[in-house]
């Protein structure tokens, strides 16, 4: 296969097992729809039950599981219904995620309680659901090139932005977070990245900066694109690296 062509990135998701979080809306639905349409296998998770039904009438082959993962007890039955739905699972897009306070509000203003709530969702529920995840990840590692773990980031994790402290303090975590999983899963075949979409059009940027000219943002199709192509150069790559440790005589 020669990955460098774009055919051949696009092809690479073909038949993958992806699971994405907060998949009803914004950056998450827009995932939904490119790995789709790159023929991947996907699951999706999203806390409105309403909203997870409607993406699923309107998307053919979307399996949606209605869950909290901000909340721990919902972490195993998203877990199980994930692996239920997929069989196994490829690659995890941790994307779901919580602003804190509205309007933005200083830090020694953010009551303890939304910040609570903020790294509930924006770093442990990420943290707890790609624990209860590895054994399947580890699993498609052994079986093939390698699996992905995918964690939305953003600029506030490493830009001290003002008003945005619960917000960034969570994605500067979640970031490091990454960096460390990955250094100790890379020998196990699994990678750990974690990538900043941009300033998007959703309704999340829109509840953070309302006075914003939405025309001027990052459309979330683009940025969905963007991230499927990375995911797909990293398997990619991993497929090489793996072909590369067997011996000629049995390639």
């Amino acid at each position: 296969m020669h990955a460098n062509s774009e055919d051949d990135v696009f092809r690479q998701l073909h038949g993958l097992r992806v699971a994405i979080t907060g998949g009803t809306s914004g950056l998450g639905l827009a995932l939904v729809e490119e790995f789709l349409d790159r023929g991947a296998q996907v699951a999706f998770v999203a806390r409105r039950r309403e909203g997870v039904a409607e993406v699923v009438h309107e998307h053919a082959g979307a399996h949606g599981i209605v869950g909290d993962v901000s909340r721990k007890d919902d972490i195993h039955p998203i877990a199980i219904q994930i692996l239920a739905a997929l069989g196994g699972l490829d690659v995890l897009i941790n994307n779901a995620s919580n602003l804190g306070p509205s309007p933005l509000a200083l830090l020694a203003d953010t009551e303890c309680e939304d910040l609570e709530r903020v790294l509930a969702t924006n770093l442990l529920g990420p943290f707890r659901l790609t624990k209860a995840l590895l054994g399947a990840l580890a699993s498609s590692a052994r079986e093939g090139p390698g699996a992905v773990v995918l964690n939305v980031s953003s600029d506030a994790a490493i830009s001290a932005y003002p008003r945005w402290g619960a917000y960034g303090t969570s994605k500067a975590a979640l970031h490091h977070l990454s960096r460390i999983w990955n250094e100790e899963l890379t020998a196990e075949g699994i990678a750990v990245m974690s990538l900043d979409p941009g300033d998007m059009d959703t309704p999340m940027h829109a509840l953070a900066v309302p006075e914003v000219d939405r025309t001027q943002l990052k459309r979330p199709e683009t940025a969905a694109r963007e991230f499927a192509d990375a995911v797909a150069k990293l398997v990619a790559f991993m497929n090489r690296s793996s072909e590369k440790m067997v011996p000629e005589s049995v390639q």
